[in-house]
């Protein structure tokens, strides 16, 4: 496989305070990549300089081949990354139709854009019948399915996903991750952010552990699942 995403030596600074050191990681073309770590570990910093949303203090990340270190972020997302952040972003006054809609603003395909609605309806049914509601009024699990729904419709190439289990009941954590599954299958990479690190070792064929803004360790998710310090760490045992 070929690499999509490379980032080399990738160092964010906010005002005194070092959030990212020297980080390094890549993930190949319709590969699922997983960065597991503490809260405040700079796993959300990570993605928001890797989408464009926060400039990096040093380091390069490179996709496709091509730089997009200095890129704002609605030029990133034109490349072929989308993100699914933490806590969803929806917009809650306005429709489930409007909200996915959203997604494919950069897009001027229309006939395309109104397939792939189509087929982000088929991969989620709860939201076909409730495309008319304010999303607003949906259950969590139901606005990441909806934020997971809006990114797709910009067609990308790499899905960054923030948290996705995050506030939602179990039986809603499986559900979500079924459609991660789903998407990957469809040939989209993933780097996936998780807290719930058995749940992020089951579902990535690889994985970093980020430490104080530095990746301590990295390997395949067997690899990872069955390092000690992971399993004291981050598994509970």
């Amino acid at each position: 496989m070929s690499v999509l995403l490379a980032v080399d030596r990738l160092s964010v600074a906010y005002g005194g305070i070092q959030a990212v050191r020297e980080l390094s990681l890549e993930v190949a073309s319709g590969e699922m990549v997983c960065l597991i770590g503490a809260n405040g570990a700079g796993k959300t910093t990570t993605l928001k300089a890797v989408s464009g949303l926060i400039a990096p203090q040093a380091g390069s990340v490179q996709f496709d081949g091509q730089a997009i270190t200095r890129l704002p972020a609605h030029q990133v997302a034109r490349r072929g990354l989308a993100l699914v952040p933490e806590g969803r972003g929806i917009f809650p006054r306005m429709s489930v139709a409007e909200n996915l809609m959203m997604g494919a603003y950069i897009r001027r395909d229309r006939a395309a854009i109104a397939r792939d609605l189509d087929q982000v309806y088929a991969l989620l049914p709860r939201l076909t019948e409730r495309r008319a509601q304010f999303a607003g009024l949906l259950s969590g699990g139901e606005q990441q399915m909806l934020a997971l729904g809006r990114a797709m419709m910009a067609r990308p190439r790499l899905l960054l996903l923030d948290e996705p289990s995050m506030g939602l009941a179990p039986l809603m954590v499986r559900a979500v991750f079924d459609i991660i599954r789903r998407i990957a299958a469809g040939g989209v990479a993933v780097l996936l952010i998780e807290q719930n690190a058995h749940l992020a070792l089951k579902i990535c064929a690889r994985g970093y552990v980020l430490e104080n803004g530095a990746i301590t360790l990295s390997g395949t998710a067997g690899e990872l699942a069955a390092n000690p310090a992971v399993r004291r760490a981050y598994l509970g045992e």
